[in-house]
């Protein structure tokens, strides 16, 4: 996959971990969106680095997709904790 592949997945992972976990966040729809392209390259990144499973060519790789959401919700999860009260 390319790096405008891994920003759409990104993106949409983004979108995907917004809907799993509502609620305000601190940086907005701008926030969320670039948090959900930095989870989906860091977790593609542990998931060929330590989980021994190499990120697929393909677009439509469910194990890619899970890889990218369950890297932008623990980035969510961590910039919520982090600075999730600087917003009131």
């Amino acid at each position: 996959m390319t790096v405008i592949g891994w920003i759409i997945l990104g993106l949409l992972a983004g979108a995907i971990a917004k809907f799993l976990l509502p609620g305000r966040d601190p940086g907005g729809i701008v926030g969320t969106t670039l948090i959900g392209i930095a989870g989906a390259f860091i977790g593609g990144w542990i998931s060929a680095r330590w989980l021994d499973h190499p990120v697929s060519k393909d677009f439509y790789d469910g194990a890619t997709w899970a890889a990218a959401i369950g890297g932008s919700l623990v980035l969510l999860v961590a910039y919520r904790l982090l600075f999730g009260n600087s917003r009131n």
